[in-house]
């Protein structure tokens, strides 16, 4: 897993999968949930990864289209420095069920980003 990966918001997952996997060779490397309406697809292109968030308001111009996750030592002590830096927090940081404690911020110039680390298996 790269420390730094881009991830595209998206309203359809399977043209933009079907794109990077016949341009580039992408990989389906991860899926939640696993059966069901894919809400987050992890992408192998070479050595790096890629990330397809579903959300319907990406047809609009006003919602993001992009955005990093950042993997760090420790989500919560990261989130404590946003502001100071200059960045805003959108909320706490929360436990997810594919194994990440995850928060979400914006960067200084509004940029969003997801503070991402390993949660211990359950």
């Amino acid at each position: 897993m790269s420390t730094i990966q881009p991830v595209i918001v998206t309203a359809d997952h399977g043209v933009l999968l079907r794109f990077y996997t016949q341009l580039f060779g992408a990989e389906e490397t991860f899926r939640v949930p696993e059966e069901g309406p894919v809400f987050y697809l992890g992408l192998r292109i070479g050595d790096s990864d890629l990330g397809l968030v579903a959300d319907a308001d990406a047809r609009t111009v006003a919602a993001p289209r992009v955005l990093l996750s950042i993997g760090v030592a420790d989500v919560d002590e990261a989130l404590g420095r946003v502001e100071a830096l200059g960045g805003s927090v959108g909320g706490g940081a929360n436990d997810m069920p594919w194994g990440q404690r995850v928060a979400h911020i914006k960067d200084p110039d509004g940029n969003p980003v997801n503070l991402t680390q390993p949660t211990p298996a359950r």
